[in-house]
């Protein structure tokens, strides 16, 4: 390509006019990589000649004289602006490095506020000029923001072709400092190294969705979601209420959208534009979040919405399908948390490696150093709900998506939540259990989602969380009536289960019908002698024991040990159960002679065949500190009842249900016994416990007030044991109903302290 010497310029301009055919005269162009070491070469702008328009003179002069005006910049107004100092701080930092050219990329889910950011930092954090904003989605559009760069610096080329200013842009980059180049919506390196290649000792600050890519060419930073206040904050200023109570939702509702600028600013303005209350936009979401999602504003910009924004994102997937199938997986689960071993047989690994990383790298997942996955809950609500014009969001895949869901939660949670050694990976998958029981409706439930629902349900109740447990194993029996009929042993397991739960929770009005018709139900469909009917039997004469009727519960539990020998042994754990339940009715009947060696013997025995850290075997333990205790022998109960404590402790944990009541129960001997000095601290700490553990509610919260409010009142602290008997009357009555054994039982207790 010839360069002519600008001394030359006439001649050349000339013979070009006057050669034969000058109006095809072939295009001289500007010479591209001209420049090297960041200066000008002599001469290095060429004669460009097209149409017969000749360059004007402000092209040939040295692009290092070019000035730039302190005021030269195009960075978008940013609106509405809230919170991320911390960001704002740290772009700061990262450009306060002194050198040359300083490369930041800022990454994030698409709608989380990057270009917001990046424009706020340019006009009101960056001191020098110009400001230039260029969108960097492909290579034309950086050429465009160039070309525009070179006008604006130059007005007289105005006009000319995009190739020469695109050139004399980046000439003019290279030749100076002190410059700032925002390159918004990065989507591929290769679109922006030719410009970062030239610069000379400027900042580039990059807004992208590729959280990957960037260790050669960029320092990182990472934007998250706003937090809670700011989204408040976000919400308010465009609603710009002017009535009280016209902001009420909006904390829940800036929850239920998880924080997301995009998704709180088109929801505030919706709302704004349309008087909607925000409690009714909440609603709205609940009941059709896709159109939602696609919704905006009067003239606002359709292209700015949360469904667009993520479409567009998938659409750069599309080469990956396992990408688009993992992310309609994952919109089931918790947001947070989700072991990345439940995806393991979706597809090889070296597949579901690649599928991951694409959604990693476009920021739709993240990842925790423990190598859990998260997602944001709108690009859940927004993957499982169906839209038939968008290919991301069809019913048929979404349905699938939603099964394979189940399937891979009921293949990973354990089958023996009784283990302490399964407790850690059931409490890390019980809350997606929780989000598919959440999201998915009952009526599509198949009989993995039931075996799933009924594995999380068992855990559930036998961790002390009854209302959760109970919420499950409804609707697994529910769900097990419509698919297999009410005589299927398996619908009979399921109300079984569900018998349990309610009968946890105190309540024996539904637990003990439930009982009833289940062994019926069992003795008709399976014999007499099945183990799930001997179950069942023993499960019945224990809720009629809780209920006081012991003229039921112990000729119950007398033929079912019976049986329960003659069908599975002396050593079954069924039979060890169900010698320690008789036992349990003795006592409760004032037979301790009949108690205490039926006691002893069942401890002797799960020892022998459970070991001494089953929690079975402690639980024998702990009942037979019952029978001393009422025997009057405290000096067998205190020991036996601190050993206890400390091998639960031990095996299962602080703040298991069963430790808890250890300690409560280790606190009322101490009680017993006159040691008010240490029964009322562990009856303190109990109460505190159970509150975090259990919730105030729950049936051992109620009894552990009550027992402190006893300690209180031994103690002849009256003023603190009245307001807790009160509280646990009013809490017990409202929770258990009037006629509970736990209500008649503070309730004797405060009139009793109020007598004195």
């Amino acid at each position: 390509m010839p360069l002519f010497e600008r001394r030359n310029n006439d001649e050349a301009v000339a013979k070009a006019r006057a050669a034969p055919g000058a109006e095809a005269a072939p295009r001289v162009e500007a010479s591209r990589g001209a420049n090297a070491a960041g200066r000008d070469l002599v001469n290095s702008v060429a004669l460009h000649v097209e149409n017969g328009v000749v360059l004007p003179p402000e092209a040939y002069g040295p692009a290092a004289d070019v000035p730039a005006s302190a005021g030269l910049r195009n960075v978008p107004g940013t609106g509405l602006f809230v919170g991320r100092t911390e960001a704002l701080d740290a772009l700061d930092a990262a450009f306060a490095a002194p050198g040359g050219v300083v490369v930041q990329a800022v990454h994030g889910l698409g709608g989380i506020g990057k270009s917001t950011l990046a424009a706020h930092w340019a006009v009101h954090r960056f001191t020098g000029h110009p400001r230039w904003w260029i969108t960097a989605e492909s290579r034309a559009a950086v050429d465009t923001g160039l070309a525009d760069l070179a006008r604006a610096l130059q007005p007289a080329l105005t006009g000319l072709p995009e190739e020469f200013l695109v050139e004399r842009a980046l000439q003019w980059l290279a030749a100076h400092e002190g410059w700032l180049i925002v390159l918004d919506n990065v989507d591929h390196l290769d679109h922006i190294r030719p410009l970062l290649d030239r610069a000379g000792r400027g900042r580039f600050l990059i807004t992208t969705r590729r959280a990957t890519g960037w260790h050669a060419t960029a320092t990182t930073l990472r934007l998250d979601v706003l937090a809670e206040g700011e989204a408040l904050d976000l919400f308010t200023r465009i609603l710009n209420p002017t009535r009280p109570g016209a902001i009420d939702g909006v904390t829940e509702l800036c929850v239920e959208l998880g924080h997301l600028p995009l998704a709180v600013e088109q929801a505030a303005s919706y709302c704004a534009e349309t008087a909607t209350p925000p409690r009714t936009y909440l609603r709205m979401l609940a009941e059709s979040p896709a159109d939602l999602f696609a919704d905006t504003a009067e003239g606002g910009d359709t292209a700015r919405t949360v469904a667009r924004i993520w479409r567009i994102t998938l659409d750069r997937l599309t080469d990956t399908p396992l990408a688009g199938e993992i992310l309609r997986i994952l919109a089931w689960y918790a947001p947070n948390g989700i072991p990345r071993p439940l995806l393991n047989d979706l597809a090889p690994a070296p597949a579901l490696t690649k599928a991951i990383g694409r959604l990693l790298a476009y920021s739709m997942i993240t990842t925790t150093g423990e190598g859990e996955l998260a997602v944001h809950r709108l690009v859940q609500a927004l993957a499982r709900t169906p839209d038939p014009d968008d290919p991301h969001r069809q019913t048929a895949d979404i349905d699938r998506a939603r099964d394979h869901a189940a399937a891979c939660l009921n293949t990973a949670f354990p089958n023996d939540f009784t283990s302490s050694r399964t407790w850690p990976q059931c409490l890390t998958l019980a809350p997606h259990v929780d989000a598919l029981a959440e999201h998915a409706p009952a009526r599509l439930d198949t009989e993995i989602t039931v075996s799933l629902l009924l594995q999380a349900g068992d855990f559930l109740r036998e961790q002390g969380l009854i209302t959760r447990a109970a919420e499950h194993l409804h609707r697994a029996y529910t769900s097990h009536v419509r698919l297999l009929g009410e005589d299927h042993p398996h619908t009979l397991l399921s109300r079984n289960k569900l018998a349990n739960a309610y009968q946890a929770t105190g309540d024996l009005d539904r637990a003990i019908p439930l009982y009833e018709s289940t062994l019926t139900d069992r003795v008709r469909v399976l014999g007499n002698d099945h183990p799930h009917t001997l179950t069942t039997r023993n499960n019945l004469a224990s809720a009629y024991r809780s209920a006081g009727d012991l003229g039921r519960a112990i000729p119950l539990f007398e033929s079912n040990l019976a049986d329960s020998v003659r069908v599975q042994g002396e050593d079954h754990p069924n039979t060890l159960t169900s010698r320690n339940n008789l036992a349990l009715a003795y006592k409760a009947a004032g037979d301790l002679d009949r108690a205490i060696p039926l006691y002893e013997q069942t401890l002797a025995d799960s020892v022998r065949v459970l070991g001494e850290d089953h929690p079975h075997t402690l639980t024998s333990r702990n009942n037979l500190t019952y029978a001393y205790e009422a025997a009057g022998d405290l000096g067998r109960v205190v020991p036996l009842l601190e050993r206890t404590l400390t091998d639960r402790v031990r095996v299962l944990g602080e703040d298991h249900p069963n430790t808890l009541a250890s300690r409560n129960n280790l606190a009322l001997a101490y009680k017993a016994a006159g040691d008010l000095g240490r029964a009322i601290p562990l009856l303190e700490r109990t109460l505190t416990d159970r509150v975090r553990v259990l919730g105030e509610d729950h049936p051992d919260t109620l009894i552990s007030r009550n027992n402190l409010a006893s300690a209180y009142e031994a103690a002849g602290d009256l003023g603190r044991a009245i307001p807790l008997l009160e509280r646990a009357l009013a809490d017990s009555v409202r929770v258990l109903g009037e006629e509970h054994q736990t209500t008649r039982l503070v309730s004797a207790n405060l009139n009793t302290v109020r007598s004195r």
